[in-house]
């Protein structure tokens, strides 16, 4: 994906979610088995499945819970790419963003 690319499908994801993108914020894995489920889900959808990759995954566009996560602060970000490198997203986020497949 080239960086026009990147920006366009941030662009679209930003946008689904402004426009009200209902997405699984809940539950939170709080266990290996719970995140692996949530991975088992992700790797049957066809990889360009954007919005169903941000249902199933929780994306919101803002800190999320008492802690105020966010992308930023996720192990799976990349910071000069705005990047999630989960394999089974792989897809451009806002540092300002959150997911519940958040890790530190």
């Amino acid at each position: 994906m080239n960086n026009e690319q990147q920006h366009a499908l941030l662009r679209k994801m930003a946008q689904l979610m402004k426009s009200g993108l209902e997405t699984q914020t809940e539950p939170f894995p709080e266990t290996e088995k719970e995140f692996a489920a949530i991975l088992d889900e992700l790797r049957k959808l066809d990889a360009n499945d954007v919005e169903a990759k941000m249902v199933i995954s929780g994306f919101v566009d803002h800190p999320y819970g008492p802690d105020r996560q966010r992308c930023m602060e996720c192990m799976y970000y990349l910071v000069h790419r705005e990047w999630c490198d989960l394999p089974e997203l792989a897809v451009p986020v806002d540092a300002d963003w959150w997911c519940r497949l958040w890790r530190i």
